[in-house]
């Protein structure tokens, strides 16, 4: 991986002192991650470029370590070749003088904001040219990030989420190094060691002087702390003490920021509340599984009857082994029922229900057969609400094991995102008479949104 700084500030080979490395010799560093260069590819009174180059040693960053997050596939990742964290570690570890703002040779220089234009030809960055501007612009840089196509041959396929980074400002040297530091692991959004306490220090000390005003501070600081939200409500309540300034609240799951709730179990909650909130009583869980929806309401003796419903055999015998029919009451076990039926066939027996539940089941449907479910499920069955939860596809990009362009689950189908997911809800709604509301489940990250995303459908007459 590579990036480059060049000035033009005159004289500009006074770039070699503020980086303490001299222009007229390559010189190399070991690094954690394998063996950085720097090397001047012009150097010159009218224009100095320096270059750091990081060549990655692949089999020493998993030599001796076990699940490692961010090794997809321990040898088979980009990690080599993407510029994020292990770049910025590369860069404060080798510019750390210059990044603290020490120039022996030139104390004034150091101290002076001078031309700088910074290329970086290939970030991972989880949000693309958009989220480069959003995050470089407020401090002053122009930002060129232009997207690198899948392959230049075949323009079809589209752009890869990398950039080739192309920033330019006045800025002092110490003040671009610490963006950089901050912000390249930032648009990856991932780092590729443990993130820990003293991450916190690092942001804090990197951050001096621009982080408490930047616009984009909560996701700045929540992507850099690996989306560890107690370490960044710690974090902005620092800066906020040392600025004196008033911290917008960040949400947190209160005592759980280390073990947050598994989504699975945040997930079967948010779709019980939305349940109660349309006051349903008669409830059809849809592709139930193995009954851990039905479980929970069972346990909510609102629910007055509840039918469970998958086309697997199977599954419907994990459901009644985990509900332990055969152990309840006569009353609880009057009140579910297990059968055998998929949620593309009509089953008139389904009809009439207050609710139904499709809790990550559309996934796994082909887009062939959404028009069948539709009709088994908002024609035939025609309930007054129905409650559907599917994943977020741009939500992947934060999952540091999840290859890019692979599904969460080998047998979804597809993985929507929140427009296709709005579009495909608002379709269903206008023709079947329904209105649609949406909510997030779980966490959100402010730009990818929720891992998982949920729609409320309730019919017309009914809403």
């Amino acid at each position: 991986m590579l990036l480059t700084l060049t000035t033009n500030h005159k004289p500009a080979t006074d770039l070699g002192y503020l980086l303490f490395k001299h222009p007229g010799k390559a010189q190399a560093f070991s690094t954690a991650s394998g063996t950085a260069h720097v090397f001047y590819p012009r150097a010159d009174e009218e224009e100095c470029t320096a270059a750091l180059l990081l060549e990655v040693d692949p089999i020493a960053l998993v030599r001796g370590r076990k699940n490692d997050s961010f090794t997809l596939g321990q040898y088979v990742n980009d990690r080599p070749y993407a510029a994020g964290s292990m770049l910025a570690v590369a860069l404060s570890s080798v510019f750390r003088s210059a990044m603290n703002g020490r120039c022996d040779q030139r104390p004034e220089l150091a101290d002076t904001p001078i031309p700088l234009r910074v290329r970086v030809p290939a970030v991972p960055c989880a949000g693309g040219p958009a989220l480069a501007e959003r995050l470089f612009a407020p401090l002053g840089w122009r930002v060129d990030a232009r997207p690198v196509p899948l392959d230049p041959e075949f323009p079809e396929w589209g752009d890869s989420r990398y950039l080739d980074l192309r920033i330019e400002g006045e800025l002092k040297l110490s003040d671009a190094l610490k963006h950089l530091y901050v912000l390249l692991p930032v648009m990856d959004g991932a780092k590729h060691y443990w993130v820990g306490e003293d991450e916190i220090e690092k942001l804090l000390r990197a951050g001096d002087g621009w982080l408490s005003g930047h616009p984009e501070r909560d996701l700045i600081s929540l992507r850099y702390l690996a989306h560890r939200r107690g370490y960044q409500r710690t974090a902005l309540d620092r800066l906020a003490e040392l600025d004196g300034a008033e911290v917008e609240p960040v949400d947190v799951l209160p005592e759980l920021e280390d073990k947050p709730e598994p989504l699975s179990a945040t997930r079967r909650r948010a779709v019980i509340e939305a349940l109660r909130e349309v006051r349903a009583h008669r409830v059809l869980d849809l592709g139930c599984g193995g009954g851990a929806l039905l479980r929970d309401l069972l346990a909510d003796p609102t629910f007055t009857e509840i039918v469970g419903c998958d086309v697997s055999a199977g599954a419907l015998d994990a459901a009644q082994r985990r509900l332990r029919l055969d152990q309840l009451p006569d009353r609880t076990r009057d009140r579910v029922v297990l059968r055998q039926s998929s949620v593309t066939y009509t089953d008139p027996a389904l009809a009439g229900y207050d609710a139904a539940v499709l809790m990550e089941v559309v996934e796994h449907v082909d887009a062939s057969r959404l028009p069948a479910l539709e009709r088994a499920v908002f024609g035939t069955a025609n309930p007054r609400h129905v409650i559907v939860t599917t994943p977020n596809a741009e939500y992947n990009v934060l999952y540091p094991n999840l290859p890019p362009g692979k599904m969460r689950h080998t047998d979804h189908r597809f993985e929507w995102t929140r427009a296709q997911f709005h579009d495909w809800a608002q379709g269903v709604a206008d023709r079947c008479g329904y209105t649609v509301r949406y909510a997030p489940v779980g966490l959100e990250d402010p730009v990818h949104g929720p891992s998982t995303q949920l729609a409320v459908f309730s019919r017309k007459e009914a809403a």
